[in-house]
């Protein structure tokens, strides 16, 4: 059965955050010790939700330790380009997917080249960038250009138009607001394999009611301590840039988990924040808006009230 964590307790008000803090406490203490890919393992925990307001610029930001909401939505922007190589967010200091890469790298080469060095030749090398930085058809690729195929005779296909999901939303969104099909999805089972890493937070689905975008993510694989916290600013920042798009307010943001884990190498991370008391307001101002979706710029993003606890750091499992 779903856990759902809702940011009231008993008809009072709590910090959004409590959410967040709940689950992890639950996943920590409740969940099911399990080998995984990585062979790290970890506890977990099939099935969880969390809401979040989002209207008056309110916006999901942990508190309790900080998070580059900058980098996040970085990653957010490099989306929606359609990109698959680690370049550009390397040329802006965003380094959060150089380790599927270099992994990579080091596996087929035999070269224990150090992670600095990697990231500076993808950088000033674009031969070895297009070699070696590439992540195969990830996220944004399936966004913007869901590949199609179309007869070419003899039983033969070849590729057709690509097919921009989030174009289509936001048309959509104005055009037909009442519809059920207002979905953003990652999961191409036929390109799975060629990923890098296959998408973790996979669907995304909106609604509209009362001139107000709600929106919810499904997330199937949720690194609670690392991941999901980026995850929620981002998912949270696209619906806040397409109910500016489409001309309505945001509304309320749903997160879904599927697979929620906590890694057992996590454990000091976990403690720690578990410590500690969520606080603050954070808001989020769009400063301009664009002519469409795709022409957003970090300069456009404005965060108030922002004040978080410490870092906490802990080891990313590849």
């Amino acid at each position: 059965m779903a856990t759902t964590f809702r940011p009231t307790d008993s008809g009072n008000p709590r910090h959004y955050e409590w959410q967040y803090l709940d689950l992890m406490r639950e996943v920590w203490r409740r969940g099911s010790e399990r080998i995984d890919r990585t062979g790290i393992g970890t506890r977990s925990l099939f099935g969880a939700t969390m809401r979040f307001d989002l209207s008056e610029g309110r916006m999901p930001l942990i508190t309790t330790k900080r998070v580059w909401w900058k980098t996040a939505t970085r990653e957010m922007l490099w989306f929606l380009t359609g990109e698959t190589n680690i370049r550009p967010l390397l040329e802006q200091g965003v380094t959060i997917w150089s380790d599927w890469p270099l992994a990579r790298y080091r596996r087929e080469t035999g070269e224990d080249i150090a992670q600095g060095e990697f990231e500076r030749r993808i950088v000033e090398d674009a031969g070895f960038a297009a070699r070696w930085g590439d992540l195969g058809p990830v996220y944004g690729k399936q966004w913007v250009d869901w590949p199609t195929y179309e007869p070419a005779g003899e039983g033969l296909y070849r590729e057709g138009q690509g097919i921009n999901q989030v174009a289509q939303v936001v048309e959509s969104l104005r055009t037909n607001p009442g519809s059920r099909r207002h979905i953003i999805e990652g999961w191409n089972v036929a390109e799975l394999d060629r990923m890098a890493l296959p998408p973790c937070h996979k669907t995304y689905q909106f609604h509209v009611a009362e001139g107000r975008l709600n929106g919810l993510l499904f997330q199937r694989s949720c690194d609670l301590a690392l991941g999901v916290p980026f995850n929620l600013w981002s998912a949270a920042l696209l619906q806040r840039m397409l109910a500016e798009q489409a001309g309505l307010e945001p509304g309320e943001f749903v997160w879904m988990g599927g697979d929620v884990h906590l890694y057992l190498n996590h454990a000091e991370l976990v403690e720690e924040q578990l410590s500690r008391e969520p606080a603050g307001d954070p808001r989020l101002a769009i400063t301009r808006c664009p002519p469409s979706i795709f022409e957003y710029r970090i300069s456009d993003f404005e965060v108030t009230d922002y004040h978080p606890q410490g870092a906490i750091s802990a080891p990313i499992a590849v």
